[in-house]
């Protein structure tokens, strides 16, 4: 009765079978309430780490957008998004990621991508992700629609902002361009002419597929390159690499510098050769 009465089963029956098939009786029921709890358990345990699972990582993307200063914001995870990022990452650049996708969550997750699950056409999205403290915002959604209003919202939020946007159709270029973006790319161009100079130019086609990079060096106060001419680099005995072209502070550009030229704080060093080479040479003049 004691148990009948615990396990709720009920109080009112009394049982006139053996001994023997009441003890067997009562080990069904504890057995059954152990089973039931232990399901039960399980079930609520899981909704609790699930839930929990989400506020931390929701907490710890928080913290890790907090700290990040002169990043970028990568609007969109698709195939552009995902192999942009994965450069990105390679080289070591902060980002953040926004996509209203949530099966791509995981995959961000995986990667420990700094991750936002939204609409990037929000304002408030924009601004947990950093907008104001970025310095560049990639837009690579396929809607060229979500572009230009991805590009319009933080060019209002961030007037300082470097803005690169995608564009499918040639006609909205101009649009993005009103819109704020400092820089429009059309992928079927790019891809058009990648075949067409394997058409018409494969040997220079075969150059670029040969692992060479063009890559950029800034020439800072502290570094090396400051006050140093061209030849006295030794980039190309030194680093194999060739000095392709110097963008000056002010935004002119020189093609094929004289070697007699001098690096001033501010230039750009534009340079060719492989990428170990370049990293070689950049980690050497930044010192």
């Amino acid at each position: 009765m004691v148990v009948i009465t615990i396990s709720s089963v009920g109080y009112g029956e009394r049982s006139d079978a053996s001994p023997e098939v009441q003890v067997l009786t009562m080990a069904v029921i504890l057995l059954g309430m152990t089973s039931a709890a232990y399901v039960g358990g399980g079930l609520i345990q899981m909704v609790l780490e699930g839930e929990l699972a989400r506020v931390l990582q929701r907490r710890r993307t928080s913290r890790g957008i907090e700290e990040l200063n002169q990043h970028v914001v990568v609007c969109g995870f698709g195939r552009i998004g995902q192999i942009l990022v994965a450069d990105l990452h390679q080289r070591g650049q902060q980002f953040v990621v926004i996509d209203s996708d949530p099966d791509k969550f995981e995959d961000a997750e995986s990667r420990q991508y700094l991750f936002l699950n939204g609409d990037a056409t929000e304002d408030a999205v924009l601004l947990e992700a950093g907008i104001k403290r970025a310095k560049t915002l990639v837009s690579v959604l396929p809607s060229d629609a979500a572009n230009v209003f991805i590009t319009l919202t933080a060019r209002n939020l961030n007037p300082q902002l470097s803005i690169i946007a995608r564009a499918e159709h040639r006609t909205t270029e101009k649009k993005l361009l009103q819109a704020g973006a400092n820089k429009v790319v059309l992928p079927a161009v790019i891809g058009a002419r990648q075949v067409e100079r394997l058409i018409t130019r494969p040997s220079t086609a075969d150059l670029v597929e040969q692992d060479y990079q063009l890559d950029e060096v800034t020439v800072v106060e502290r570094g090396k390159l400051a006050g140093t001419t061209v030849e006295a680099t030794e980039a190309k005995r030194r680093h194999r690499l060739l000095i392709v072209a110097v963008k000056q502070g002010d935004g002119t550009m020189m093609f094929n510098p004289d070697a007699a030229y001098t690096f001033q704080v501010g230039d750009t060093a534009i340079v060719m050769g492989h990428a170990e080479d370049i990293a070689r040479f950049r980690s050497e003049v930044a010192a």
